[in-house]
């Protein structure tokens, strides 16, 4: 990569960051002003950065729009496919795959024993955000307004007596979620199954998750807990590949 398009590039990333003043994108990069500027107005020129009323530089709406084309063109389940039956082989379980498809997070691949119990979830359906682990896993990803769209439509209904009923206890757990890096559905949506799930993270933020459910009374939270670390290994490995 030429030396113009990786500092291009660097200044992008200390934007993302930051909104930044020209003095303080020279400082950083050890350039003269008027160089940082000239690569600036560069930017500028094909929307990548906007300067805004204080001077300061933020990402252009141009690079947002190529940002979310690339996003909408990921191939989460192909990425997916063959790490998820790997880890099927591993933990057994039902292993589901959920993506975030506009503002609905929709279950999008499924492994699970042929000879085992049938869960209610199939490919194509969509999630129920606040009373799922991959619901909860891809919403502790988002920022408030990312929320807010996956959420607009939720009914809080109590399917069992465990069923987060209110936007202000979700957000809590949501908390929670975030500092552990996982996500659990403690009987929330059918009172006899349990699930972990864990993110999937690009570049590009959250776009999906992966959870392990299983019948309570066959494995109950704290023994699926136990497959965390594959789960985070998997993860790691689908971003990489969309990466």
């Amino acid at each position: 990569m030429s030396q113009s398009v990786l500092r291009a590039a660097r200044i992008i990333d200390a934007i993302a960051d930051e909104p930044k003043t020209v003095m303080e994108l020279a400082a950083a990069f050890d350039l003269h002003r008027s160089t940082m500027f000239r690569e600036l107005q560069a930017l500028e020129s094909v929307g990548y950065v906007h300067r805004r009323k204080d001077g300061r530089y933020r990402l252009g709406l141009h690079l947002v729009s190529l940002a979310k084309r690339a996003f909408d063109d990921l191939d989460l389940r192909g990425a997916a496919r063959d790490h998820l039956r790997t880890l099927h082989g591993t933990v057994g379980n039902t292993v589901h795959l959920a993506a975030l498809v506009e503002d609905s997070i929709v279950y999008v691949d499924k492994v699970e024993d042929p000879s085992g119990v049938r869960m209610y979830s199939s490919i194509g359906k969509a999630v129920v955000p606040y009373a799922s682990g991959v619901g909860k896993a891809i919403l502790a990803g988002l920022d408030d307004s990312g929320r807010d769209a996956v959420l607009a439509g939720a009914t809080w209904v109590r399917f069992t007596a465990n069923t987060i009923s209110s936007r202000a206890e979700l957000d809590r757990q949501l908390d929670l979620v975030t500092q552990q890096g996982w996500a659990a559905d403690d009987r929330e949506f059918e009172d006899f199954i349990n699930c972990i799930a864990v993110p999937i993270i690009t570049p590009l933020g959250v776009v999906g998750a992966l959870s392990i459910t299983a019948i309570r009374m066959v494995q109950d939270l704290d023994t699926l807990k136990t497959r965390i670390p594959a789960m985070l290994q998997t993860a790691a490995l689908i971003a990489r590949e969309l990466s």
